[in-house]
């Protein structure tokens, strides 16, 4: 306890990076969760991390407080990269909400109060079992707490003026679109050709209502190419998960100036 009270500032430094982090990364900043919890969680976290490093003795000054907005930056654009390519699955839901007919029934979703496709949702909560299932959440804390070689907590600075930030954060954005593509591309286009099929009937039997049969003939089409192709999914939802870490070191390295 004494060595907490006399690097009490890098103790709080590290609070700061790991309370930023946990505000922006799925799971832990979901409004579900209690904030005392999520509060409690991350002080014992930073606890566990100030003891099995070693940390800088630093003194409260006026470079101090520069030291607390880097720390919080940090935190929160490390957990913004995690966030933004875990957003690939409701994109994707919305994907394949759009053909299959559901995109004007969104929900609310309550962890974070936005509104969200079904698909999409119900993607979100499988990969999210998934990654509770195989430990993923700990490859996330893991990031964080390796954080501290790429980016010293008593390094002054972040790298933030030569636009690799920038650009990496533009990369992972189509990342995302790219991965989202990929997740949904087996719904869509077999839908798609649900669609090219109806067009045909509708051509040689204009008798039936195409817009009457059609709408449930896509959402049955939809449902069962999706039943069939979750292994597929949930492979791709893994490979999602080692972009995030990758994803995750990457920026680590560009902050730390070593990119």
């Amino acid at each position: 306890m004494d060595e907490l009270l006399s690097n009490f500032p890098a103790f709080l430094l590290i609070l700061v990076r790991v309370t930023s982090f946990f505000l922006m990364l799925p799971l832990f900043s979901y409004r579900t969760i209690p904030t005392t919890f999520k509060v409690g969680l991350g002080f014992f976290l930073s606890l566990v991390m100030f003891w099995g490093m070693d940390v800088p003795v630093l003194t409260i000054d006026t470079s101090y407080y520069f030291l607390i907005l880097k720390e919080a930056l940090v935190g929160l654009l490390i957990g913004f990269a995690a966030y933004m390519l875990f957003a690939a699955i409701q994109i994707a839901g919305g994907f394949i909400d759009f053909q299959m007919g559901f995109a004007i029934a969104n929900v609310i979703d309550p962890q974070t109060g936005m509104q969200s496709p079904l698909t999409g949702q119900y993607l979100t909560i499988i990969a999210m079992f998934f990654l509770l299932a195989s430990n993923g959440h700990h490859l996330l804390l893991d990031g964080i707490y390796y954080s501290y070689q790429f980016i010293p907590l008593e390094q002054p600075w972040i790298n933030l003026g030569n636009g690799e930030l920038a650009e990496f954060l533009i990369k992972t954005f189509s990342l995302m679109f790219m991965i989202a593509f990929q997740m949904s591309i087996p719904v869509v286009g077999s839908i798609f050709l649900v669609d090219v099929g109806l067009g045909i009937v509708a051509r040689t039997v204009p008798q039936l209502n195409i817009f009457v049969v059609g709408v449930p003939i896509k959402i049955i089409a939809g449902l069962v190419v999706l039943f069939i192709v979750m292994g597929v999914l949930m492979s791709t939802v893994s490979h999602l998960f080692s972009s995030i870490v990758t994803t995750m070191r990457g920026i680590m390295n560009i902050l730390g100036g070593a990119g």
